[in-house]
């Protein structure tokens, strides 16, 4: 697997406090990865340092086998990125504001401007003011923008933010067809549990500056042998029922249920203990474990996001 950027043993101090630690990540080419986490988590800081806003303490990121800290210059021409809200001239068209982005950089032709137009499918919208664009379209034009350089690397700082669902599921399309498509390596921070889990390959889940784990989401949707399951059971007598079971991580308990993980495969032998040992079995639900599950896992119930 190609990496297009490598965070290595990145940390951040503010003053007295360790706000990144120790940040070891790698960002395959042509992944929509996310960086999941509570607030203050440290997800934009690490985004700033991403793209060269905000200096690391120690630790490097290589972009394109470059030293953000050593060729900063060519490090970040690889980089597309929008950092909290796309700014935009409300009075200009989004046509003269992508010319206007464009003449900062050099060889950008309007063949390039129509390209990447109609890749985020603002061709019917362009000639009108940013200004009466909805939020949206401001998205997407921002995205436009941002492609306009041809990028290896776009970093998306919570771009559903104030979408409605309509909106998140437009901004959703257009990454999974920039990653597909143009072989773009998409990096998208966002503490929307389910919207991020079908727009991502990978998930980062950074809690207090550190990153906790990395969870691939298809291999834990292709493979249904080894994925971990939830399973409640509603039995009588409850009691013995929990001791027959007493080997699986108990999830929760009910007034006539339980709830279990188990993997598929382990599901009949769950329930064969239970008919042996003449347990009656009202009812068995399964569920996989859902990405909100393991991020509550990881962080703790009471973090607020």
């Amino acid at each position: 697997m190609n990496v297009a950027m490598e965070l290595i043993n990145v940390n951040k101090n503010i003053g007295k406090k360790h706000i990144i630690k120790d940040l070891n990540l790698s960002i395959h080419k042509g992944e929509v990865f996310g960086l999941l986490g509570p607030n203050g988590a440290g997800k934009t800081t690490t985004i700033r340092m991403m793209v060269g806003l905000m200096k690391m303490t120690s630790g490097d990121i290589q972009i394109e086998g470059h030293s953000i800290r050593k060729d900063y210059k060519n490090a970040v021409r690889h980089v597309g990125a929008i950092v909290e809200n796309p700014e935009m001239y409300p009075f200009l068209s989004g046509w003269k504001n992508l010319k206007h982005y464009a003449r900062m950089i050099p060889g950008i032709t309007d063949e390039r401007i129509h390209e990447v137009i109609q890749l985020v499918g603002l061709q019917k919208a362009i000639k009108e003011k940013a200004g009466r664009y909805s939020l949206g379209m401001r998205q997407r034009l921002g995205v436009a923008q941002a492609l306009l350089h041809r990028p290896s690397i776009l970093i998306l700082d919570e771009p559903t933010n104030g979408l409605d669902p309509a909106g998140i599921r437009e901004i959703r399309q257009y990454i999974r067809k920039l990653a597909e498509e143009e072989d773009v390596s998409v990096i998208v921070s966002s503490h929307l549990l389910s919207e991020i889990e079908l727009m991502c390959d990978r998930i980062g889940i950074i809690k207090n500056g550190e990153l906790l784990s990395v969870e691939d989401v298809k291999d834990s949707q292709d493979d249904e042998e080894n994925t971990e399951l939830s399973v409640t059971l509603n039995v009588s007598p409850l009691k013995e029922a929990m001791e027959i079971v007493s080997s699986f991580p108990i999830k929760s308990e009910g007034e006539h249920s339980i709830t279990v993980k188990a993997t598929r495969e382990q599901i009949p032998d769950i329930i064969k203990s239970l008919v042996q040992a003449d347990i009656q079995i009202y009812e068995v639900n399964v569920e996989k474990t859902s990405l909100e599950d393991k991020f509550f896992e990881r962080i703790g119930e009471n973090t607020i996001a």
